[in-house]
């Protein structure tokens, strides 16, 4: 930019600090599906994005710094600008639920599969695991009172094997033997209530996934990354630029 502008670094660095983040305005608030997504840049700064499902094509997107350290950040939304959200569709993540809790929220199913698989692998070594595994790959095409029959069965005829435990020799502390399986069992009991309510307010059309979210860091971070250096402040207004552009049509 100090190239084409014919100026010192300095010169631009002075612009991008006097550069105020706007909101895009070409856009009425409305009713809307909200489905946030969070990256982080490092270990502790990272942007969270509001999408409306609603709004299709035209990819409205709101970036906001957040910590990892807590979700309540979050609270933080369009809501405060006349936005009016109906449904949250989250990625699972522990916590999150709580944070749009006076709305209906949907568990996307492609990220529960990935905290099973996460936990299982692909190929479980054990029964126990592989059954589970086979149960959450039915998420899609079965509905809550079938999954939860199924889910509850599973417990039981397994409940010894995932509270097995190991004591460490020589004092009274232990694990559960069978971490990975029992993990990825409570992450399914955890999110049960939210894994179905696309179905229970289907007037809604509430969709069970975050696809329409998934990727928009993709590019971002791409771009992002060519700038090694950037200072907090200054690295939030150039993404927020870029998800703005991201967001047109």
């Amino acid at each position: 930019m100090g190239k084409e502008y014919g100026r010192s670094h300095v010169w631009v660095r002075s612009r991008l600090d006097d550069h105020q983040v706007t909101m895009p305005d070409d856009i009425e608030p409305q009713e809307t599906i909200i489905v946030p997504d969070t990256t982080f840049w490092g270990r502790s700064y990272g942007v969270c994005v509001f999408r409306s499902w609603d709004l299709k094509k035209k990819k409205y997107l709101v970036g906001r710094g957040v910590e990892r350290k807590s979700s309540s950040l979050l609270l933080w939304s369009p809501n405060n600008r006349g936005w009016r959200f109906t449904a949250a569709v989250i990625d699972g993540r522990r916590g999150l639920a709580g944070v749009f809790k006076d709305i209906p929220v949907q568990v996307c199913h492609f990220h529960q599969l990935k905290i099973v698989t996460k936990y299982l692998t692909r190929r479980p070594k054990t029964e126990a695991g592989k059954e589970l595994r086979r149960l959450a790959l039915t998420l899609s095409r079965t509905n809550e009172k079938t999954f939860s029959t199924d889910l509850d069965q599973w417990e039981k005829k397994w409940r010894g094997f995932i509270r097995e435990r190991t004591y460490i020799v020589g004092t009274n502390r232990f694990y559960y033997t069978h971490k990975n399986v029992r993990s990825a069992f409570l992450s399914l009991k955890r999110n049960l209530p939210h894994l179905f309510t696309f179905q229970k307010y289907s007037d809604l059309n509430i969709p069970n996934t975050t696809n329409t979210v998934d990727g928009c860091f993709a590019s971002i971070k791409k771009k992002v990354g060519a700038h090694h250096g950037l200072r907090k402040d200054r690295r939030f207004k150039v993404i927020s630029e870029l998800l703005k552009n991201n967001g047109k049509e």
